[in-house]
């Protein structure tokens, strides 16, 4: 459920507020906030829920949704989602455990569409 207040955000001030969650603007929703600002609206309702603290605490969901793009073998979605993980306190540790739930359960196409996620981590553990 959405607060009153960010319902009635424009979609630059959502595209805002998502950016600086996770450091940049993805494209797709730049399209999305022009095409249907509700639905931009919608979508922040959703990913507000998986970067906030619940029963599961936001950095194992962002996991989670590592583990998910993964197996869709989508390999934006898996560096959005490995910065989410980073900039959520997710350990290098947690991270290559995913990376072995990963490819235990979708194999190595999946590892390899994280190719570029895990070059973030690399960069960041530098």
């Amino acid at each position: 459920m959405t607060d009153e207040k960010e319902e009635h955000l424009e979609p630059d001030d959502l595209l805002k507020e998502m950016g600086e969650k996770i450091g940049y603007t993805p494209h797709i929703l730049e399209i999305l906030g022009e095409l249907d600002p509700d639905h931009l609206t919608r979508y922040n309702a959703c990913n507000k829920r998986i970067l906030s603290d619940g029963e599961i605490p936001s950095k194992y969901k962002v996991l989670m949704a590592l583990a998910v793009v993964a197996s869709k073998q989508c390999e934006r979605c898996a560096q959005t989602q490995m910065i989410n993980a980073i900039n959520h306190g997710a350990t290098k540790e947690e991270i290559m455990e995913t990376m072995d739930v990963i490819g235990i359960t979708s194999g190595a196409p999946a590892v390899a569409a994280c190719r570029d996620a895990l070059k973030l981590l690399q960069k960041e553990t530098e």
